[in-house]
């Protein structure tokens, strides 16, 4: 299990949800969403800096049969675009389904869709990358 922060990044038209790691990997939290544009990667490469992160996950948004469609490809161009500013490793993990999981847990914490979107973005990504945290320490001996 490598230890440092990680972050997460989900990509979307709007904003580009962020969460990070602890040092040692155990527990994702959620960072404030950015505005997608053309700042985004520099303001990611600005938490990359303030956080020391050691390893970026990127989510790549597969269709339900498992092929890339438009929104995996503009993922795969934004970590493009990221990895040209930072030495940090970048790895692009399959995201299916959690926007879902991450709305249902702000439901059951009382949140509706209407006043959940500012922080349905980060959210996700906490959901990705704790899952990329828990999968990490499955295949720790």
């Amino acid at each position: 299990m490598p230890k440092g922060v990680q972050l997460a990044c989900d990509v979307g038209t709007v904003r580009i949800g962020i969460a990070r790691s602890d040092f040692h990997g155990i527990l994702a939290t959620p960072l404030d969403a950015i505005p997608a544009g053309e700042s985004s990667t520099a303001q990611v490469k600005a938490l990359i800096d303030e956080y020391e992160v050691q390893e970026i996950i990127v989510g790549l948004p597969l269709m339900m049969n498992g092929t890339e469609g438009p929104s995996a490809q503009m993922a795969r161009d934004w970590a493009a675009e990221l990895e040209a500013l930072t030495v940090c490793s970048i790895r692009m993990v399959d995201e299916r389904l959690t926007t879902v999981q991450a709305q249902r847990g702000l439901h059951a914490a009382g949140r509706t869709v209407k006043n959940s979107r500012a922080s349905i973005d980060s959210a996700s990504a906490v959901v990705l990358l704790q899952s990329v945290l828990d999968s990490q320490k499955k295949d720790t001996p």
